[in-house]
């Protein structure tokens, strides 16, 4: 995966994200996704780092507003 196909991937997640916690503003999840993030900035195998960041976000997500 390149950088442009990771980038999309990510706001991809945003998108997906932002329908899962609808009562949420689509800029506090980008931001979320946004903190989140470089947590994997040195994982060699990038094809799976917007599932990971997904998976995490939305974790944070749920502690921020509860799970939907």
């Amino acid at each position: 995966m390149d950088k442009a196909e990771e980038t999309r991937a990510i706001n991809e997640v945003v998108d997906r994200l932002a329908k899962q916690f609808p009562g949420v503003p689509t800029e506090n999840v980008a931001e979320v996704v946004q903190q989140v993030q470089p947590t994997f900035d040195h994982a060699p195998i990038r094809d799976f780092v917007p599932l990971f960041v997904e998976r995490d976000a939305k974790q944070r997500l749920k502690q921020t507003v509860g799970d939907r």
